[in-house]
C-alpha cells in the first residue's frame, strides 16, 4: 500500500477530546505520518500538539505558530516563547501563520506584521513555513517575497486559489497543499490549479477537524480521511492513486525533514 501523509491536522482541541485514541488508531491504519499544527491558544498556551507528537513520534510531528486570526492578541512574551518552542529540534515548521482577509479577526496591519515576524523566526531557525491564506493571495505572496521566505520555503496549506495564485507561490519555491475542498462541487478553479501543479510541489492534508471531504462533508474531519482527498486529487490530475500518494508523501518528508520510519 502506498504511503500517505496528512500534512496538516489539528488534533489538540476539544473536537477530539472524547475519542482521540480511536482517531489515532484509524490514522495509524492508513497513514505514514501526520503533521500536527500547534497554535497559540491564549496567554502562555500553545496547545499540546508537541506533547501529542512526542508521545507518538513514529506517527506525528508538530509545528508551532501564531494564526492570523489571533495574532493581534499575542503578548510580547509569547512571541519569545513561540521562538523558543520553534528551536526545539522536534519542531518541523513555523506556523500556521499568514493572512486571512475573509474574517479579519485581527486587523490587517497586525496580520501583516505578525506574518513578517513569523517569516523572520523561520529564517533564523532554518525551518519551513506553514502558511494560511484566505482572500489575500497577492498580499501574501508579496510579503513572502519581500521578507525572503524563499530562503526556507514552506507550504501554502489548504490552498483555495486559482492557477495564477498557485504560480505566485510556486515561483517562490513553495509547496501547495490541497484539502477536502477539492471534492466540493463549487471548487472548479481549485481543481484547474491542481491539474497544473508540479508533482514535486504538491501535498495533501485534511485540516482536521475542518473541511471534511465529500462524502463526509458536514461531519468532523480526521486524518484518516486524507485518503479521500488524495484519491480526489489523483482523479483530478488523471494519474494513478499510488503515484500521487507516493509523490505527496515524498514531498512532505522532504519539506518537513521527516525521517522515514523502519518498516
Amino acid at each position: 500500500m502506498p504511503e500517505l501523509i496528512d500534512s496538516h491536522a489539528h488534533l489538540d482541541g476539544d473536537d477530539f477530546r472524547a475519542d482521540l485514541p480511536a482517531v489515532v488508531d484509524r490514522a495509524r491504519a492508513v497513514l505514514g505520518h501526520v503533521v500536527l499544527v500547534g497554535l497559540w491558544r491564549g496567554p502562555g498556551d500553545f496547545g499540546n500538539a508537541r506533547e501529542l507528537a512526542a508521545g507518538e513520534p513514529a506517527l506525528f510531528s508538530a509545528t508551532v505558530g501564531v494564526h492570523p486570526h489571533d495574532c493581534a492578541r499575542v503578548p510580547e512574551a509569547d512571541w519569545a516563547e513561540c521562538e523558543r518552542l520553534a528551536r526545539d529540534p522536534a519542531t518541523v515548521a513555523v506556523g500556521e501563520t499568514g493572512l486571512d482577509y475573509h474574517y479579519d479577526h485581527s486587523p490587517r496591519p497586525a496580520q501583516r506584521a505578525a506574518f513578517a515576524r513569523s517569516v523572520g523566526v523561520a529564517r533564523r531557525l532554518d525551518l519551513p513555513l506553514v502558511v494560511h491564506v484566505r482572500e489575500a493571495h497577492a498580499d501574501a505572496a508579496a510579503l513572502l517575497a519581500a521578507e525572503g521566505a524563499a530562503a526556507v520555503g514552506g507550504v501554502i496549506h489548504c490552498f483555495t486559489g486559482d492557477a495564477d495564485d498557485a504560480r505566485r507561490y510556486l515561483d517562490l519555491g513553495f509547496h501547495v497543499s490541497v484539502a477536502g475542498i477539492v471534492t466540493f462541487k463549487n471548487a472548479d478553479a481549485l481543481r484547474a490549479a491542481v491539474r497544473l501543479m508540479p508533482a514535486d510541489r504538491l501535498l495533501v492534508e485534511t485540516d482536521a477537524p475542518y473541511l471534511a471531504p465529500v462524502p463526509h462533508r458536514g461531519r468532523r474531519n480526521e486524518p484518516a480521511n486524507v485518503r479521500v482527498v488524495a484519491e480526489a486529487v489523483a482523479a483530478t490530475r488523471g494519474e494513478p492513486f499510488a503515484r500521487l500518494a507516493e509523490a505527496t508523501a515524498a514531498n512532505a518528508r522532504r519539506l518537513f525533514r521527516l525521517a522515514r520510519q523502519p518498516q
